[in-house]
């Protein structure tokens, strides 16, 4: 049972790698420990993902777009505003000549069509459920023990090992590669609900006293919420019936958009940021979240995880698997993308928690002096587009070689 490479991790992010590298003809396993069925699959279910522009253009390369936008809602305008204060900016798709900033799907929607056009890609094998227990690293290749979820064991070889496997990833561990985790004592509570007043394609970004509160266009004229609160007090908010949680939460947003009605279900997620000290080991990569995680202020998460697979595809399409130039060509190429978000968010949010009146008054003036420059705008609408610095192919929408 030889690959050339193994992928640890299932979900959006390994599915997606899996299918971006299918033209190269390599034979590729993905394993997974949760069951393929969406009410399973927690990177599939029924949040609301954001994705970018550049996100949008490598799966228009992969030709996936035509199936994903069909479900998908576009974003042509986001709106930020701070909570009982004169400050706030907008970034319109008009002013970038896009049709749209980018495009809000649900996660077991774009989960549905990954998991199609995984079960048409050739040489691929999807152990599922099935987890990786140990892992051994040689100079020639990897050596994996899966488990599988009837206790039966074997024994797999690779010339690659791509944690894609999550913050808490267990293969990153078995790497060698340690992590920094920062809590931010925060969760996200997230569903989606009914505005009075259509969002008209616009994403709103709120920041209040405890965090953000985002409302994303959805379909049906539904708006998805991604709201965060104090983890102390996120239980007491799952609990409240609809109309005391839509009050709460409507005192949070205000009544732009008219009243809230018909909540959906909820959840609540904690937000931890954190950060592998180094992506690569020998034979072995990180990408996605267990690469780095990310608060969800700025929706870019998953985007810039889906960058992190780009570039290794460009890394492996043009050097062989066996050159030791392609995990540094990789580690080196992503290093200021990731820390750039890394830094963003964490800046963002750290800012607008930060009570102070001095600080307020200040960041609301910047808020202003933001919207009132374009060129400003523009660079910022390009980082939120996923289409600053260099780019690989796939995110460019180019097919690989």
């Amino acid at each position: 049972m030889n690959y050339d490479i193994i992928i640890a991790g299932g979900g959006m992010i390994g599915s997606s790698l899996a299918l971006a590298l299918a033209p190269l003809s390599l034979r590729l396993a993905i394993v997974e420990p949760v069951p393929r069925t969406d009410t399973a699959q927690p990177s599939f279910d029924d949040r609301s993902t954001a994705l970018s522009r550049s996100t949008q253009r490598m799966y228009e390369a992969m030709q996936l777009w035509d199936d994903i936008v069909v479900a998908a809602t576009p974003v042509t305008r986001i709106h930020v505003s701070d909570k009982g204060r004169f400050g706030f900016s907008h970034i319109d798709a008009r002013e970038q000549q896009v049709e749209a900033l980018g495009y809000v799907v649900i996660n077991r929607v774009l989960g549905a069509v990954l998991q199609h056009a995984l079960d048409a890609t050739p040489k691929l094998d999807i152990l599922c459920p099935a987890k990786i227990a140990t892992a051994r690293f040689g100079p020639d290749n990897a050596t994996v023990t899966v488990e599988h979820a009837d206790g039966k064991r074997e024994e797999l070889t690779c010339r690659l090992l791509v944690a894609a496997d999550g913050a808490k990833s267990s293969v990153r561990d078995m790497i060698g590669i340690s992590a920094k985790h920062v809590n931010y004592a925060q969760c996200a509570v997230v569903g989606n609900l009914l505005p009075e007043k259509s969002l008209q394609n616009c994403a709103y970004e709120r920041f209040t006293e405890h965090g953000p509160l985002a409302l994303l266009p959805v379909a049906d004229g539904r708006a998805g919420f991604v709201w965060t609160v104090a983890d102390s007090d996120a239980d007491r908010i799952l609990q409240l019936d609809e109309q005391a949680f839509l009050s709460e939460l409507q005192d949070a947003f205000g009544y732009r958009l008219g009243e809230f009605s018909h909540v959906g279900a909820r959840a609540a997620y904690p937000l931890v940021l954190s950060k592998a000290i180094r992506l690569t080991g020998t034979r072995a990569v990180l990408v996605g979240n267990a690469a780095h995680g990310l608060h969800p202020v700025a929706a870019q998460g998953f985007n810039l995880g889906l960058r992190d697979v780009a570039a290794l595809c460009d890394c492996i399409a043009d050097l062989d698997l066996d050159d030791p130039q392609l995990l540094e060509r990789y580690a080196a190429w992503r290093k200021g993308d990731q820390s750039k978000l890394v830094g963003f968010t964490d800046g963002l949010v750290r800012l607008f928690t930060n009570s102070s009146p001095p600080l307020r008054v200040l960041r609301n003036i910047g808020m202003l002096g933001f919207d009132l420059v374009p060129g400003v705008r523009s660079l910022f609408a390009k980082h939120t587009m996923g289409l600053a610095g260099r780019l690989p192919r796939r995110s460019r929408g180019v097919p690989l070689p």
